[in-house]
């Protein structure tokens, strides 16, 4: 039986077959090197894009374009500069406030002169988050968005997420190694946090409502066993009015991303967004650039907060606690000892006064760094 392995390459999907040995398609050349705009114009804070190029499918990186002149650009005129920011092809521009209904587009040349535009769009307001709740059924934990809006003009949205969940490494460190001796440990690297922005494409409309409310749009589940939920887990919602056209653009890239199942499904359509190149009118651009300001809430979860049935599951619970010396053994010479942990393949936690002896355990199983940062986020309680 083949196998089938979907990729998803700037906003398009490739299909790789294989049976026994991988098949590598080919891909038209004018299918490769195509201007990717992703972001949106901000009229409430600052406005972020990225600029990239398509590359071949053996690229695990999209390349950057840098160097381009970027701006927002309204209907009669005025503009307002992005500039390249420390991280090459992110152009950023200063805080705005452009009023709701303002019709404003993106505008860039690129270092090799070629000029581009998206097309022009009402400035659209979002209205704030009612709530961000959570519920735990059917062996599930989710979390839910609820939200509603005056406007009636506005009745598609668009939402995502970062997820933030505190760990502890299965072992505290009370040791470390400086100048040949072993010291007291001054450094964390017991309780960390760990951090998640899934691409996942959330959407919703009213328009087949009376009322122009969103009542628990779930947002993320978590299974039973997600080490995010050990201690405690955080998510930040964030919530984006959008136009209609907008709208089924992400429809369609939602349908495009996550429907296509076997070889029999319907294959996925071409994505056309709204930016497009003034130089050639005939070549292709990826990307959608909306308007819109951006509301967000933020919740926590306990694990007190857990039914007592829910299983917490750290990740580390294949770690060993290892001792020098074993079974009456002689403990080594302290150069001997000091030596042993010099690859930092394992780690000193303490020594037992009582028997003499030295507890490690390896990096693994003691160092939280190593999936997470030690550094606590500054919204954190």
């Amino acid at each position: 039986m083949k196998s089938v392995t979907i990729r998803l390459m700037a906003g398009g999907l490739v299909l790789l077959a294989g049976c026994v040995e991988p098949y590598e398609p080919k891909v038209a050349a004018s299918d490769t090197n195509l201007l990717v705009v992703d972001g949106y114009i901000n009229p409430t804070g600052v406005t972020s894009i990225r600029l990239s190029r398509t590359a071949a499918l053996s690229s695990t990186t999209l390349p950057a374009e840098k160097r381009a002149r970027v701006f927002i650009e309204e209907e009669e005129g005025t503009r307002y500069p992005l500039t390249e920011t420390t991280t090459a092809g992110t152009y950023a521009s200063a805080a705005l406030q452009l009023p709701a209904g303002r019709r404003v587009r993106l505008r860039l040349t690129t270092a090799a002169n070629r000029d581009y535009a998206s097309d022009f769009t009402p400035v659209q307001r979002t209205p704030d988050i009612d709530s961000v709740s959570w519920r735990v059924a059917n062996d599930e934990l989710r979390v839910f968005v609820n939200t509603h809006n005056t406007d009636d003009a506005a009745r598609h949205y668009r939402w995502s997420y970062d997820e933030t969940w505190e760990f502890t490494s299965r072992y505290p460190s009370l040791l470390t190694i400086r100048n040949g001796q072993f010291v007291t440990r001054t450094d964390n690297i017991y309780r960390c946090w760990g951090r998640e922005a899934p691409s996942t494409i959330l959407l919703g409309t009213t328009t087949r409502l009376s009322r122009n409310v969103v009542a628990e749009q779930v947002v993320t589940k978590l299974r039973p066993g997600s080490t995010k939920l050990v201690r405690t887990y955080s998510v930040l919602v964030r919530q984006y009015a959008v136009s209609q056209d907008e709208y089924e653009y992400w429809e369609k890239l939602r349908t495009n991303t996550e429907s296509l199942g076997t070889l029999f499904d319907p294959l996925p359509s071409q994505l056309t967004g709204n930016v497009h190149s003034l130089t050639d009118p005939a070549e292709q651009v990826l990307g959608y650039v909306g308007a819109q300001s951006v509301t967000e809430k933020r919740l926590f979860i306990d694990r007190t907060q857990l039914p007592s049935a829910w299983p917490l599951v750290s990740g580390y619970e294949a770690c060993i606690l290892k001792i020098i010396p074993e079974g009456g053994n002689l403990m080594p010479p302290l150069n001997v000892l000091v030596e042993s942990f010099r690859d930092g393949k394992n780690i000193p936690l303490e020594f037992d006064p009582g028997t003499g002896q030295l507890y490690f355990a390896t990096a693994e199983c003691v160092d939280c760094r190593l999936r997470g940062t030690n550094v606590k986020p500054s919204f954190w309680p």
